[in-house]
């Protein structure tokens, strides 16, 4: 759980809502269905059209990484990659057959079939350099949904706001419902810019940077790998996987 990114939403509502209440406002003016439906719906169906579907569906899965990241223990890896290259030292590269069938990581999985099987450092990492490659790319350009969705919703705010003026400018016989009016109208704006700097901006960055920390993990993985390949002394390969962690 990603402390951090409930702090933020936290305080993003309390800084809002907080100030908006010292200036005299009612919350009950910030909330406009129809400007709501207006932003939500027109910046989601902009980014439907210039996204692939298993591209968007991908976005809305990896969404709760926002708040629910992977878990990522690069010091228990780490550990279990010392004792690979021990096991390998000791039983031959056979004798790691056993933990390759009960690793549960499809990754690691991968890599350590290779290794069983004999196969050359260079082949190890090129293979598995190829996966991890394809996956950041997919992972990344799912992360850019939000900055798109963060792109577009401030515009789409302004539509909203222009709607609601031209449907204020409909009611100039009746004074008494220009001030609300307007007020509503400017609501739209409102949600396009903080959907866009609250929520879709910084959740594009955070997701993007949890891809990164997964490629990172997936790095020390094929060094590891490929190193036990190489025959490598498993102490001098815990030296080197050690700059992994942080």
């Amino acid at each position: 759980m990603d402390i951090l990114s409930f702090a933020g939403v936290a305080m993003a509502f309390i800084a809002i809502l907080g100030g908006n209440a010292l200036e005299g406002g009612h919350v009950g003016s910030l909330l406009q269905g129809a400007a709501f439906v207006i932003v939500a719906g027109g910046t989601v169906g902009s980014v439907m059209v210039q996204t692939p579907l298993p591209t968007f569906m991908k976005a809305m899965k990896m969404a709760a990484w926002v708040f629910l990241p992977p878990k990522l223990d690069f010091k228990s890896t780490l550990e279990k990659i010392v004792e690979w290259g021990n096991v390998a030292r000791r039983e031959g590269l056979l004798g790691l057959e056993e933990m390759s069938e009960a690793e549960t990581d499809p990754f690691t999985k991968k890599g350590l079939q290779l290794l069983v099987d004999g196969s050359e450092p260079d082949t190890i990492r090129g293979v598995l350099e190829v996966e991890l490659s394809a996956t950041e790319h997919q992972e990344t350009t799912a992360a850019k949904v939000f900055d798109g969705l963060g792109g577009y919703s401030p515009t789409i705010g302004i539509i909203g706001a222009v709607m609601g003026l031209i449907h204020v400018m409909e009611n100039l016989s009746d004074p008494s419902k220009l001030g609300p009016g307007i007020a509503v109208a400017f609501v739209a704006t409102i949600y396009g810019i903080a959907l866009a700097n609250l929520f879709f901006l910084p959740m594009g960055n955070k997701l993007k940077d949890v891809v990164h920390h997964r490629s990172q993990f997936k790095e020390m993985t094929i060094e590891g790998l490929a190193s036990i390949a190489a025959g490598e002394n498993p102490r001098n390969i815990e030296l080197k996987l050690q700059g992994y962690i942080h």
